[in-house]
């Protein structure tokens, strides 16, 4: 079991002084090119292409539970870890990992608030020399609580219990623009545009807690529901997933594959 006892959004002053510290493996999933110009010193870099797969035209999904042991295990993570993510876009892909992480049963990890914008801009030290990681034995331990699929959003689209949201772009969501078969969303859906969570004059980090709980209160998603994030793929929607654990939301799913697995389907209703 981690060690460190770090939340769930991870300031970079509280990620500096710890980073030699062992147990702690801070994992980078920028685009190459970033990784070599910079990253967090003894950040290991992690192609986002590999958490995850493609059946087109269904993209975002799960991969295979060994082919996800064999990535995991190559850049260093097992039970003893405790991994902090970053990327340079928002953190999309870096919740991403963090979703999966706990869909395959590790439950140390955190989101360096603001990313590489916050580290780098704010003058904490970085480096050019890539990390060589060291590897360890991920066993997965696989646990459906936070997924959700086609078939549980079907169930429960009548459910007053259950909350839909949508990350897209309201475009997206009206149908205006179209990534898929149908445009459209979920019936029910309520949308909030990942971006809206995102500080942009405090480096991409995370707005304040009661800013966002003020507009999830205004869009009427209550933390007693149980809420779905969905996107295009769950790229952008686990931003919103790590966003409503870290509000307090004790009810979180991600939908991989969301809208292009629903949008492309003649079976699934749209709004």
């Amino acid at each position: 079991m981690s060690k460190l006892d770090l939340p769930l959004i991870v300031e970079p002053d509280a990620l500096a002084p710890i980073l030699e510290q062992e147990g702690l493996l801070v994992v980078d999933l920028t685009k190459p090119s970033t990784y070599a110009q910079l990253h967090v010193p003894g950040a290991v870099f992690l192609d986002y292409r590999n958490i995850v797969a493609n059946r087109k035209p269904t993209l975002g999904l799960v991969p295979p539970m060994a082919e996800l042991e064999q990535t995991l295990s190559g850049i260093g993570i097992d039970d003893s870890i405790h991994v902090v993510a970053y990327d340079d876009e928002g953190g999309g892909k870096a919740a991403r990992l963090l979703w999966t992480l706990e869909a395959m049963g590790h439950q140390h990890f955190s989101l360096l608030n603001g990313g590489l914008h916050a580290w780098a801009n704010e003058g904490y030290p970085v480096q050019q020399t890539p990390v060589e990681p060291v590897f360890r034995h991920f066993n997965a331990a696989p646990d459906s609580t936070p997924v959700a699929d086609r078939e549980y959003i079907l169930q429960h689209l009548e459910s007053p219990d259950v909350a839909l949201l949508d990350a897209r772009t309201p475009d997206e969501f009206s149908g205006v623009k179209r990534y898929a078969e149908r445009g459209g969303h979920i019936p029910g859906a309520i949308n909030m545009d990942w971006m809206l969570a995102l500080d942009q004059s405090r480096n991409l980090r995370l707005k304040e807690r009661d800013v966002l709980k003020s507009i999830l209160d205004q869009l009427g998603v209550r933390p007693e529901q149980q809420v779905v994030t969905y996107c295009h793929t769950h790229h952008r929607s686990s931003l919103s997933y790590i966003m409503l654990k870290w509000l307090g939301y004790p009810r979180v799913k991600g939908y991989p594959g969301s809208w292009s697995d629903w949008g492309n389907r003649n079976d699934t209703p749209v709004a």
